[in-house]
């Protein structure tokens, strides 16, 4: 069985603001302490978009990887990397495109949508219809297990796992598999051998899939067999062919309730942001400029608190007796809208402060983030390397 990873990417767009954080870097941050986990740059995405106008990718790699050391990624528990740095991507990439339809990645819901909100771009090319098999081949080449998104992207998951699918049932039966397979079961001994043969049965003739599961941990076990083995048993195990790609899964993240300073959705492009390194007299400068419920004109008019956009920031940073009071003050002129921005403000400063104290460390030293990221980009290397030689073999281009 493949290792239980978690992998995840961001595009570069350089420093980062409380939208990200409270919409991916918190999760990134849990997940880092349950899983191993790889968080990746995605500047060859970037390109799909933005190919007439990339901007300085480096530097907002930089930044970004900076913004999430800040937030508390710990290089220690994950690896970090940037996509371009790992060439095997791009291999796996291609290798993939030889054999994936064209009409699944003309129905990937997305497709549409975004040439639809991006109607002022040219969108007309490989790299922006093929992105979501790059994203396939970010997911694969690491065997990642699990892959940690919102509602929306999890048709982007499935996509990948039909292409894995698709890829393990083309490659997956080298001449001679079966004989493979069952020679290497014999390694394993009378005893146990029987019993991973009833666990099969189990699972193929009655569909027991604890009969499965109990043969995975079987195999787990095993010390005496060859990783080739292994994986071919896998895939022996469910009636199929060798595992030459793992199937990955959705991790469902809760959607973002961060909204901007204007009561939109929090984008630079909007302009409505605070960054993760936002100094704490602009925090309280944007805060207090915040619009409020357009009913309260006067410091004595009564208003409504869910139609005011500091109440979903009170949403975020406020427990419960801190609502009631926003809420009863709001509803009964008791408090000013200014008295009731100050808790949110002493609230996001205190959440910043770390991040701003951390992330000076490698604004003075910016050969830190550099080094990290290198130092990952070999991390990364040699998994992705481990797959192509599998994958290589699998299609018959290992020239050895």
């Amino acid at each position: 069985m493949f290792e239980t990873r978690v992998l995840s990417g961001m595009r570069p767009t350089g420093s980062l603001h409380l939208g990200h954080y409270h919409g991916v870097l918190k999760n990134w941050i849990r997940l880092q302490a349950e899983y191993p986990c790889l968080y990746f740059v995605a500047d060859w995405h970037a390109l799909t978009t933005d190919y007439e106008k990339p901007g300085d990718l480096q530097q907002s790699c930089w930044d970004m990887v900076t913004d999430w050391l800040a937030a508390g990624v710990d290089p220690h528990q994950t690896t970090l990397f940037v996509q371009s740095q790992v060439p095997e991507h791009a291999e796996l990439h291609l290798l993939l495109s030889m054999m994936t339809p064209l009409g699944w990645l003309e129905r990937v819901p997305t497709y549409k949508d975004q040439q639809a909100k991006l109607a002022d771009k040219d969108l007309s090319t490989y790299g922006f219809l093929g992105y979501p098999l790059l994203q396939s081949a970010d997911i694969l080449i690491y065997r990642a297990k699990y892959v940690p998104v919102g509602e929306d992207q999890v048709p982007h998951v499935e996509f990948t796992r039909e292409v894995a699918r698709r890829f393990n049932h083309l490659y997956g039966r080298e001449p001679g598999y079966e004989e493979k397979a069952k020679a290497a079961v014999k390694k394993m001994g009378t005893k146990k051998a029987r019993l991973l043969n009833e666990l099969r049965t189990g699972f193929l003739e009655r569909g027991e899939t604890e009969a499965l599961s109990r043969a995975q941990a079987l195999l787990e076990e095993q010390q005496n067999l060859s990783r080739g083995d292994r994986e071919r048993l896998y895939g022996w195990l469910e009636g199929g062919g060798k595992k030459i790609l793992a199937e990955p899964e959705a991790l469902l993240t809760e959607a973002s309730r961060m909204i901007g300073l204007d009561g939109e959705k929090m984008s630079k492009s909007y302009g409505n942001t605070i960054s993760l390194r936002e100094e704490p007299e602009a925090v309280a400068k944007k805060i207090r400029a915040m619009p409020t419920d357009p009913a309260r004109v006067k410091r004595t008019d009564p208003g409504n608190p869910e139609k005011c956009p500091v109440w979903t920031l009170h949403q975020i940073y406020s427990d419960e007796e801190r609502k009631a009071w926003v809420r009863k003050g709001c509803t009964t002129a008791g408090i000013g809208c200014l008295e009731c921005k100050q808790p949110v403000i002493q609230a996001i400063q205190e959440e910043l402060a770390p991040m701003r104290e951390r992330a000076q460390v490698y604004l003075d030293d910016p050969t830190l983030v550099k080094n990290i990221v290198a130092d990952g980009c070999d991390k990364a290397k040699k998994l992705a390397t481990e797959t192509m030689r599998d994958v290589r073999e699998a299609i018959g281009l290992a020239y050895t």
